[in-house]
């Protein structure tokens, strides 16, 4: 199999990232220190998936003299795809205090395999903004299409995915999808089981996070 990184992905090889990731994949980490890992895990991902960022300058008075400095030239949107999004949305607002979240909830029909979405709700800025979509796992790419779908549908024009870990059938139909959105992943696995699981992977992101692991 090619290791050949798509064009408009990017993998996240930071060695802090790739500690944190064989920390998360471990069956032996419990679910507090898996939140823990997302969380941190995602906010190393933030600093990579935002270096580009448009920038505005900003005249602000420090304790002995004006300076001018930089704000950023557009909002900032984080768009968690429930419930899983959720660990890695909490990581992020510690270091994006500002930023308005949009929520996308989207449930797999275990038999057709794909994404059935039973909630969603948007800022009214989203159209102005660039919205960052989380979900650990990118593994049939359809959930991440469809939330990427609803959110172009309320106007988003600017929009970038992050997920933990991917597989080549996920990248594949969202950039196939949505060719205009940039991808940020640490990992990208090599296949999906017969369930549609990414493997080697991390196993249900959500139910190890939230302690629901049967």
């Amino acid at each position: 199999m090619s290791t050949q990184i798509p064009a408009g992905v990017t993998v996240i090889t930071h060695p802090l990232a790739q500690v944190k990731l064989t920390q998360l994949r471990d069956r032996q980490t419990g679910s507090d220190d898996f939140r823990a890992r997302v969380s941190e895990l995602a906010v190393l991902m933030v600093f990579e998936a935002t270096r580009d960022l448009a920038v505005a300058p900003r005249t602000i008075e420090t304790p002995l003299a004006e300076h001018e400095g930089t704000a950023l030239l557009r909002p900032l949107v984080v768009a968690p795809i429930l419930r899983a999004g959720l660990g890695m949305l909490e990581g992020m607002l510690r270091l994006l205090p500002d930023v308005s979240v949009a929520h996308i909830g989207l449930v797999r029909n275990e038999i057709t395999r794909r994404p059935e979405s039973y909630y969603f709700k948007a800022p009214a800025n989203v159209a102005d903004a660039e919205v960052l979509v989380v979900d650990p796992m990118l593994a049939t790419g359809w959930s991440a299409t469809s939330a990427i779908s609803q959110l172009k549908e309320c106007g988003a024009r600017s929009i970038r995915f992050l997920c933990l870990v991917s597989c080549r059938e996920g990248l594949e139909q969202l950039q196939s999808a949505h060719p205009d959105v940039k991808i940020f992943t640490a990992a990208i696995d090599p296949e999906l089981n017969e369930n549609a699981y990414i493997v080697p992977g991390l196993g249900d992101a959500g139910d190890r996070y939230f302690g629901t692991v049967a």
